[in-house]
């Protein structure tokens, strides 16, 4: 469910970054091997050091445009969610009934990102990789109000609103929306990490399998609440 126009740019929050990476090929490269690198190793043993070698730069030439590798996967992440944002965006355009619209939405959320080529220096498929192991890494912390309160989720809630919207379409009465589609963009990445590493305790083979079970879910709950 990939579709694109050429020639995109995303804006994301500028608290985030000290220089806009998208605005040097430096920059660009930092970003490009950070997803090489974190897809391959790891947030944990992925390191600025490490990023320098790759790269060939020196360390304090990556903290001219992020002050930690935290800030660094917020805007990697943010990134992704902008991304299928887009995607849903545009698939919207020809989806009319709101079970269209569901159904769209929920393909973008859940299935596996193909890369894009448009988007040269950021391979959308390792990126995916990383929002589904790490990014309850980036606001599972203490500072989590306050990056909140910066507007560092702000891309990923955009996603839940999107889908709220669409329940509370179908079913105006219902009284959890926030929490239903909080839990399925949530839960979507959750299934995709057992698929991969924990098999025996997800049902799910393919994706087909997961965007139909969400709708199962989310129509049942809102139907008979």
């Amino acid at each position: 469910m990939n579709q694109t126009f050429p020639n995109i740019k995303f804006v994301i929050n500028d608290k985030l970054y000290n220089k806009d990476p998208e605005s040097s090929e430096l920059g660009k490269s930092i970003i490009m091997h950070s997803i090489e690198l974190i897809d391959e190793l790891g947030y944990e043993q992925f390191t600025f050091k490490k990023l320098g070698e790759i790269i060939k730069s020196n360390e304090s030439s990556i903290y001219r445009y992020f002050d930690s590798k935290h800030n660094l996967l917020v805007y990697l992440c943010s990134w992704y969610w902008l991304w299928i944002d887009y995607q849903i965006m545009v698939s919207l355009m020809n989806s009319y009934s709101i079970d269209e619209k569901l159904k769209s939405t929920l393909g973008h959320i859940v299935e596996v990102c193909p890369d894009n080529k448009i988007t040269a220096h950021i391979n959308e498929t390792k990126l995916q990789n990383i929002v589904i192991a790490e990014f309850h890494k980036t606001f599972m912390t203490k500072a989590v109000e306050e990056e909140n309160k910066m507007g560092f989720y702000l891309v990923y809630k955009n996603i839940v609103y999107r889908l709220i919207k669409i329940i509370v379409e179908i079913n105006p009465d219902y009284q959890y929306a926030e929490s239903l589609a909080s839990t399925v963009v949530q839960g979507s990445l959750h299934q995709h990490f057992l698929r991969l590493h924990l098999k025996t305790i997800t049902n799910f083979k393919n994706d087909d399998e997961m965007v139909q079970f969400y709708y199962d879910l989310i129509v049942n709950a809102i139907k008979y609440k």
